[in-house]
């Protein structure tokens, strides 16, 4: 973001305002991140600030420091709107085009008649708000929203909670700090990070530590329903609606499931597929090694998109009809796919 955008925002936050910070429907760790830790510091320079998200939040981040404050568009839909209404400033955070958010608040989104500022790292933002800080190649938008504190010039007033918020993002979109996309920048804020008060072991516990007997029953149906492709380089996993709710499902319990499938040797490319009966889709995670674009087969053939290497999407047909699809589409990227750095 340049100097001339930085000393606008500066000037818009010069005065206490009412601000809300949205991000994407199923906020996952950087989502979470990202909104509570500018609510955080945004409520240290003394601005009324509230998070609204689409619907609830993961079990396994409901540990995290005001969470308890959130409100779910779902759940809460008149104070939602009325929060999203008497603000003056919007804050758009790990997403960059308005379907994200769900139908229902999209429509509150478009219509809002205060200032957008944007930060998120996917790539082909839509054209949301004058303040866009957009970067695709920052590992998640908790470092970004760490880096836009340091342009505003308050690095230096980043608490623990605000570091506990940031440091449980940044660990969770880089796999623990094991993807690619991980670089020199992000173990030095990472770092400060910890100076600053964020317990790392205690945040890793608190995320990775607490599983219920179910997700792990719900992981072993997901392992054993795993199909390998091995020609293709290609693994696959399916979960219905009645595998899920035999295991007692939970917001987030499915969370990097799709990541065992490239932990095998020689698999570059890794999907789920989960039925989501209440929505009517097949909600679709995809991963990849080395240089296959997930992101661009998400969007040319799932409605969806997101990173090179770590993409979502949907489809509205049957399970079975979407595999099919997806299994077909397989021999045209056979190449794509097998040309990881991997091999």
């Amino acid at each position: 973001m340049d100097k001339v955008k930085i000393e606008a925002i500066k000037e818009l936050l010069a005065q206490p305002k009412n601000i809300v910070l949205v991000a994407h429907r199923n906020p996952d760790g950087d989502a979470i991140g990202s909104t509570l830790a500018m609510q955080h510091y945004l409520k240290l320079k003394g601005h009324n600030a509230r998070t609204v998200l689409p619907n609830d939040v993961p079990e396994f981040l409901q540990w995290l420091p005001r969470v308890d404050s959130v409100y779910k568009y779902d759940k809460q839909n008149s104070q939602s709107k009325k929060a999203i209404e008497e603000s003056e400033l919007l804050f758009v955070l790990d997403f960059n085009a308005f379907h994200r958010v769900g139908e229902d608040m999209q429509k509150a989104l478009e219509t809002y008649k205060g200032t957008f500022i944007m930060i998120d790292h996917h790539q082909q933002p839509d054209p949301i708000s004058e303040f866009i800080y957009s970067d695709t190649s920052i590992c998640s938008t908790c470092q970004m929203v760490y880096h836009f504190i340091d342009m505003l010039g308050d690095v230096a007033e980043i608490n623990a909670d605000i570091a506990t918020c940031i440091y449980t993002g940044i660990m969770t979109d880089t796999g623990s700090f094991r993807f690619p996309s991980t670089t020199s920048t992000t173990h030095k804020v990472i770092g400060d990070l910890i100076d600053k008060g964020a317990k790392n072991a205690v945040i890793h516990d608190n995320v990775f530590n607490t599983n219920s007997v179910s997700r792990l029953e719900l992981l072993g149906t997901a392992l054993s329903n795993m199909k390998v492709l091995q020609e293709l380089h290609t693994v696959y996993i399916t979960i219905s609606q009645a595998e899920l709710t035999k295991a007692n499902y939970k917001k987030g319990d499915t969370e990097g499931f799709v990541n065992y499938g490239l932990s095998l040797k020689g698999i570059n490319f890794a999907v789920i597929f989960i039925e989501d009966e209440e929505q009517k889709i097949i909600k679709i995670s995809f991963r990849s090694k080395g240089k296959f674009s997930v992101n661009q087969f998400a969007r040319n053939h799932f409605n969806g998109g997101g990173h090179d290497n770590a993409a979502g999407g949907r489809s509205e047909l049957t399970m079975e009809e979407t595999v099919l699809k997806f299994t077909g589409l397989l021999p045209t990227y056979k190449k794509e796919i097998s040309a990881s750095y991997e091999n």
